[in-house]
């Protein structure tokens, strides 16, 4: 199907934020479904940001979309139904841009993480604009694949990956892995918060972390070590959700205006994209603290999870922790620390977590159960599903109980 008019059929302009033309006045194009291959989507998605071919969507859907979308990419679901985004190839390119402009510019990447989500998605883009090819690692993820995929990559100028937390964590388990770790000009860490205790064990070890806040709908990343790149501004509202601006921004989402009005708005004249993110300023950077709607309330206090994930995940022995609010008849939640040990190490007790959080958060912060696991639920590229950690925790308090 080439690209086509579509007539007398009003439609809204990018994001649905503005009255727009209708189709008779905007060429569309066709949005091909490509599977999330590397060698398949490599070709497809040089073809969409150029604009001689379809935009493509990584196992996802099919139909049309406004004339400059490349890429739609449907959302992990961690915060509620999975969304298909639409982003643009000026949005893709602004992105791509800024992250070599921040980094040592544009080179060669290791494709770890998924293609058929944004992270995945936004190394092909890196290495389509840079003008290389990416090196793959095979699926499932595995600390030997890593070192192999590393020691087959390019030497002739800078190298870059992309990981999530447990990637991480999995790879400094492993000294080949750490080693190759060190050969990357810069090591890419999202799709999860990362623990304070986890990025000073990568630095340690002499690996260039970079940390990187962003979502689908910003492109991936677009806050890097708590910076805005070029062109991307964030201000908090009132109740310190963050907001952010700039030419990342997704045109908005597919087939669904309504969810365009909700998520994108209008601050001093100038296009928002409404995290559900809370945050705060510290020295000039952003310091991201969790998920508004992730704030439990036990015995009338707010607990932000991520601040007492932060001290959990700094106790030796802690390899990830996840807080999670469990119904409690005293308390209406309470507080739970589910955490996964180290290889070979003793995890904490109940009274050492409480002991610390207490120190540093205060008392009423503090986990009233610990849940040790062998792996935390993830959905997505690697972010922690709360929801099947909740579950766990509950289910686990409940066999303790009997």
């Amino acid at each position: 199907m080439d690209r086509a008019t579509l007539y007398g059929v009003q439609v809204c302009g990018p994001g649905g934020h503005a009255p727009g033309r209708t189709y008779a006045e905007r060429v569309i194009r066709p949005l091909r479904d490509v599977p999330a291959r590397p060698d398949l989507l490599l070709p497809a998605l040089a073809a969409a940001l150029s604009g001689t071919g379809p935009a493509v969507a990584p196992g996802s859907a099919e139909g049309t979309v406004g004339d400059d979308v490349a890429v739609v990419v449907r959302t992990s679901g961690s915060t509620g139904e999975p969304r298909d985004v639409l982003l643009s190839a000026t949005a893709l390119r602004a992105s791509a841009s800024a992250t070599h402009d921040r980094l040592a510019g544009p080179g060669h990447w290791l494709l770890a993480l998924p293609t058929d989500h944004v992270a995945g998605v936004q190394v092909l883009v890196r290495s389509v604009l840079a003008g290389t090819t990416p090196t793959t690692t095979s699926s499932p993820f595995r600390a030997a694949a890593f070192v192999a995929a590393v020691d087959a990559m390019p030497t002739d100028g800078p190298r870059y990956t992309s990981l999530v937390p447990t990637q991480l964590v999995r790879l400094l388990d492993d000294a080949a892995a750490t080693t190759g770790l060190r050969s990357f000009d810069a090591v890419l860490l999202g799709g999860a918060a990362a623990a304070p205790d986890l990025l000073a064990r990568a630095r340690a070890a002499g690996v260039a972390v970079v940390t990187t806040y962003g979502m689908t709908e910003t492109c991936g990343g677009c806050v890097y070590d708590g910076r805005p790149l070029a062109g991307v501004s964030v201000r908090l509202d009132d109740d310190g959700r963050i907001l952010l601006s700039g030419p990342v921004l997704a045109d908005g989402y597919l087939g669904r205006p309504d969810l365009d009005a909700e998520a994108f708005v209008q601050v001093d004249g100038v296009r928002h994209l409404r995290t559900s993110d809370l945050g705060a300023w510290s020295d000039g950077s952003l310091v991201v603290l969790g998920r508004a709607d992730d704030v439990l309330v036990t015995g009338g206090v707010k607990v932000a999870p991520a601040r007492v994930e932060a001290v959990v995940a700094s106790l030796p022995g802690v390899a990830e922790a996840c807080v999670v609010g469990v119904p409690d008849d005293e308390w209406g939640q309470a507080v739970v620390a589910v955490v996964v040990a180290r290889t070979g190490a003793r995890p904490p007790t109940l009274q050492e977590v409480r002991a610390a959080v207490s120190e540093h958060l205060g008392a009423t912060h503090a986990p009233r159960h610990l849940v040790v696991t062998d792996s935390l639920p993830v959905r997505g590229p690697g972010k922690i599903d709360r929801r099947a950690a909740t579950l766990l925790a509950t289910r686990q308090l409940e066999r303790n109980a009997t």
